[in-house]
């Protein structure tokens, strides 16, 4: 028998998918969380016969049943181990496992990309252009490389797996991969979708309303209570909140954090081991264990939430050569303010607050982090200009 234990995201899902058509009713494929993949595989290794195979895609096993698992391997089993997440890479060390994070030309792996190919290097499934497609969506969704490339199709494959079972989404995918040379949704699937972005644009711009922020250890955390369209919130905050070095959605029912980030530079897979938890650099998960509770939940539930930019202005708009002006519930009124040789200053009630910045984009954050300012409307902006012209233009 063929078992493959794999995630119950979609790149997980794709694995299992892959493994129906190569395999077809000699698989029998396990979705797991990631916290229950371990106990999963250790309860299946209690009656492990050398005979079976065993694929794991997806998620990382621990020390524990690694050895096992090598073990089983050494008296005869066969056993495949294949992931992409960096926090993976020690299983390398052991001849059944195959961890890569990216490929040679720079590009991001998934599991079922990774999967696919070792799939056709054994001979074990044929390639077809709707097959290709399929993993390439699974892919760029995976790494949110669709965002980059715009393309929306990989999200609305994501979309379709939450919107109904697991096992209703695999026979969809395996009717699609079977009879198509191209894939594409069905005019049903299509309508499903316009109906869950128009629910999803909702649920984002309530969540927008919500977020705090605070400071964890060295960095900067958004913190929002969430438990949909997780990747596409971190993503939207992120964005809207360049000062925040990563987005924290708490699941309470899960008890599971989920962290995004849109910043080169921050690594939330470090953040996420702190906690019993791992993934990607830009987008990883932790248990929202004690430790987690009391820094992202406790201390931060008195906090007041964030108040959105004004985002139709004409003249108050950042990096404006006149000055872009601010408000904070703590500080008042905040003018940044920009000088000759490139730099920016930040006044407070008409007084300069004795700080230069290199760029707007760090004065920006500086009021941001420290006082949780916000872009006022023009309005307010062209008031504060006449009354202060006289004294802006001597400064």
């Amino acid at each position: 028998m063929i078992h493959l234990f794999t995630h119950n995201d979609l790149d997980g899902v794709g694995c299992g998918i892959l493994a129906k058509i190569a395999f077809k009713e000699k698989v029998d494929v396990h979705y797991n969380s990631v916290g229950s993949l371990n106990y999963q595989v250790a309860n299946y290794l209690e009656h492990a016969i050398p005979n079976d195979t065993i694929y794991i895609t997806d998620l990382s096993v621990h020390e524990e049943n690694a050895k096992k698992l090598d073990s089983l391997n050494k008296a005869g089993g066969k056993i495949q181990f294949i992931d992409h997440h960096k926090t993976a890479l020690f299983l390398n060390e052991y001849d059944w496992g195959f961890v890569q994070v990216e490929y040679e030309d720079g590009r991001l792996t998934s599991a079922t990309s990774l999967f696919f190919e070792y799939l056709q290097k054994h001979q074990l499934l044929e390639r077809t252009e709707a097959i290709h497609e399929f993993v390439e969506l699974v892919r760029q969704y995976d790494t949110w490389e669709w965002d980059r490339n715009q393309n929306l199709k990989a999200k609305r494959l994501n979309d379709l797996l939450y919107m109904m079972s697991i096992e209703e989404f695999e026979e969809r995918m395996l009717t699609k991969l079977a009879d198509l040379t191209n894939f594409r949704f069905d005019d049903l699937e299509d309508q499903l979708l316009n109906m869950e972005e128009k629910k999803m644009e909702k649920y984002l711009r309530r969540k927008k309303r919500e977020l705090v922020q605070k400071q964890v250890g060295n960095l900067w955390a958004g913190i929002v209570y969430a438990e949909s369209f997780l990747s596409e919130l971190g993503n939207a905050l992120g964005k809207d909140n360049p000062h925040l070095d990563y987005i924290a959605m708490i699941n309470m029912g899960s008890k599971r954090i989920s962290l995004r980030t849109i910043h080169d530079d921050v690594d939330v897979s470090e953040v996420a081991g702190k906690f019993e938890g791992g993934g990607h650099a830009k987008a990883s998960g932790c248990n929202l264990n004690e430790a987690a509770y009391k820094l992202y939940v406790a201390e931060s539930f008195q906090l007041d939430p964030l108040k959105s930019d004004a985002d139709k202005n004409v003249f108050n708009i950042k990096e404006s050569p006149n000055g872009v002006l601010y408000e904070s519930k703590s500080k008042g009124i905040l003018f940044l303010i920009p000088r000759e040789n490139g730099s920016w200053e930040i006044e407070n009630n008409e007084q300069l607050l004795g700080k230069s910045f290199l760029s707007f984009q760090d004065a920006e954050k500086y009021i941001k982090r420290n006082f949780a300012a916000w872009l006022v409307k023009d309005e307010e902006y062209v008031t504060f200009l006449v009354e202060n012209i006289r004294r802006l233009r001597s400064n």
